[in-house]
């Protein structure tokens, strides 16, 4: 760090924008530099902690990309787009769009080896400030992400308390008269539009006492058994974490393997039922008119974003601490491929029961078809309940929704983690268990209102201005900083030095121009296509729509204001900025 610090001084205000030693673009090209480069990234590999076996990075990878988003998003999106049609924008968007970025991040963390905040410092530092909104970003997502696996934790623990599954029946204490249990009668169509499902009830009013509130400005106080659920969730985090990679290596082992256990259990049990053929029928249908609607395109391309998870950091942090020469291209298609696979494999254990429940209740799929929270807490557990053995089966489904979120939290923590320990090795890196238990205890309590009354709709509004648009101008800087700043022939040369042999013109045009494209594309749409959030048929004020954008330009601010600061701090005239010739980028190609 001391050193980096003397060639900003050296350089002037060009060393701002690069890390080469030389005035000369190209200086990097020569083997003497080359060679120097590649002689410090060895010496940190040396002595930089690497994961105990390959296994273990695999499936950190394929645990922190196939979450909860894989379950209860990708099928109904696909359902709700097209189809079967949708296959054809959702495989392209990855291979354009979510699988070069995705390899992007893992040949930077391994090269560079180090997180997400200090990897910025060394490839162009007036950027600094897009490590500290990677890490305020994921902050904000544990505030709320840990709330969802609480809740089916409650719904496990729940499973225990009787012989009969508590969601299944009316004539408890939260049920209300509108409650109509599909024990009462099979095969009956709805006939007023204020029946409520028992597990719609439970799960409102039960779980969440969301009745109990009124909105965002009335979230009344802490359900303690959820915060309780809550709690035992982070310890879980916490003992998963706190000795580095190489204990939650060995996590993973369980947490990333049982969801596919779980599910393909699931599906056999599901594609026995009567009616699960119609449900497969309506995910697969292709609707091919729906493919010149340029909001499928939109929804393709965020839905692979997403769930592949550039951006978090996770990506750079996991493989930091690979071997420098580890196949990063080849793990980037592995876990790809994996990861799409599952969201389209997912699709038929969902649809099969949906089939199964529109066929109880003697109404089309389209009837009973939902996505997000509805689909996995109201209407699969509806399903299950329905079944022999339904114990077994709820078991078996919310062990799956556990283990599935607890990898993503895991990602997203680590990436905190590994950022500030990089940037701060001497104050945070040698004490990694009291900062993991500090971390955790903050995250612990930023996600207490999300386990209040009012819960639901503090979710809701974290889930909107939390994370959304401002990771997707993360990623657009990161390809931008890295192929135009540091320089793509640069990279380029990283890669080859790491793995051997360079990647084609197709990753280079895709994370020059495409990538990057359309995911400003998309962020366009959402901004064009922007309506007030609603949930539940509340509309939320506009006091609180003015304290979301504040929430997302909290984050985003310290790209700007870092790279003010840098320019302040260090001397030179600001002529030198002309240092980056974007004209390097058009040279190469």
């Amino acid at each position: 760090m001391k050193s980096f610090i003397k060639d900003n001084r050296r350089h002037g205000r060009r060393g701002l924008l690069s890390q080469t030693s030389s005035g000369s673009n190209v200086s990097y090209h020569n083997g003497g530099s080359r060679t120097k480069e590649l002689s410090r990234v060895t010496s940190t590999a040396s002595q930089r902690d690497t994961w105990s076996q390959k296994t273990d990075y695999l499936l950190s990878l394929v645990g922190f990309a196939v979450d909860l988003g894989n379950i209860w998003r990708f099928p109904y999106v696909c359902y709700q787009n097209g189809g079967g049609a949708f296959l054809i924008p959702y495989v392209l968007m990855a291979f354009l769009c979510g699988v070069p970025l995705f390899y992007l991040e893992l040949a930077l963390g391994q090269y560079q080896r180090t997180g997400c905040v200090t990897v910025w410092s060394r490839l162009c530092p007036v950027f600094e400030g897009v490590g500290y909104a990677i890490i305020l970003v994921n902050i904000f997502v544990s505030f709320y992400y840990n709330t969802v696996i609480a809740w089916s934790l409650y719904y496990l623990l729940s499973t225990f308390t009787s012989s009969v599954l508590p969601w299944t029946t009316c004539g408890n204490p939260w049920n209300t008269d509108n409650c109509r249990s599909l024990y009462d009668q099979d095969n009956v169509t709805q006939t007023s539009n204020d029946t409520v499902s028992p597990a719609a009830e439970f799960f409102e009013r039960k779980v969440l006492k969301l009745h109990l509130s009124s909105g965002l400005g009335d979230v009344g106080p802490i359900k303690w058994d959820l915060m309780l659920c809550l709690l035992a969730v982070y310890i879980a985090v916490y003992f998963s974490l706190w000795k580095g990679i190489r204990g939650s290596g060995k996590v993973v082992w369980v947490t990333a393997t049982l969801p596919y256990i779980c599910l393909v259990v699931l599906l056999i049990r599901g594609v026995s039922l009567q009616g699960a053929g119609q449900g497969i029928t309506y995910y697969l249908k292709p609707r091919w008119e729906l493919l010149l609607d340029a909001g499928v395109w939109v929804a393709a391309a965020t839905q692979v974003f997403f769930s592949l998870g550039p951006g978090f950091g996770v990506l750079l942090a996991f493989a930091s601490y690979n071997k420098l020469h580890n196949n990063c291209y080849r793990d980037t298609l592995v876990v790809s491929a994996i990861n799409c696979f599952t969201s389209f494999f997912s699709g038929f254990a969902i649809f099969s029961f949906l089939g199964y429940m529109a066929y109880r209740q003697n109404t089309s799929v389209e009837n009973v078809a939902t996505d997000g929270p509805g689909l996995v807490f109201i209407a699969y557990p509806e399903a299950i309940a329905t079944l022999p053995g339904s114990h077994f089966w709820s078991i078996l489904f919310f062990i799956m929704l556990i283990t599935l979120g607890l990898d993503s939290t895991f990602g997203g923590l680590e990436s905190i983690i590994t950022g500030i320990s990089d940037k701060f090795p001497f104050k945070v890196g040698n004490h990694r268990e009291l900062f993991v238990a500090g971390l955790v205890t903050f995250s612990f309590a930023g996600a207490l209102s999300t386990v209040t009354y009012g819960g639901q709709y503090v979710i809701q509004f974290l889930d909107a201005f939390g994370a959304g648009t401002t990771l997707l101008l993360v990623v657009i800087l990161e390809a931008i900083i890295i192929t135009w700043f540091y320089g793509i022939r640069r990279f380029v040369d990283n890669v080859y030095s790491m793995l051997g042999f360079k990647p084609s013109m197709y990753w280079i045009v895709c994370w020059c121009f495409v990538s990057p494209a359309f995911l400003l594309f998309v962020v366009i749409f959402a901004l064009i296509s922007y309506s007030p959030l609603e949930f539940n048929g509340y509309v939320y004020p506009q006091w609180s729509i003015a304290l979301g954008w504040s929430l997302t330009a909290s984050s985003m601010m310290w790209v700007p204001a870092f790279g003010l600061y840098k320019f302040i701090i260090t001397p030179g005239s600001f002529q030198e900025v002309k240092y980056v010739q974007y004209n390097e980028l058009l040279l190469f190609l």
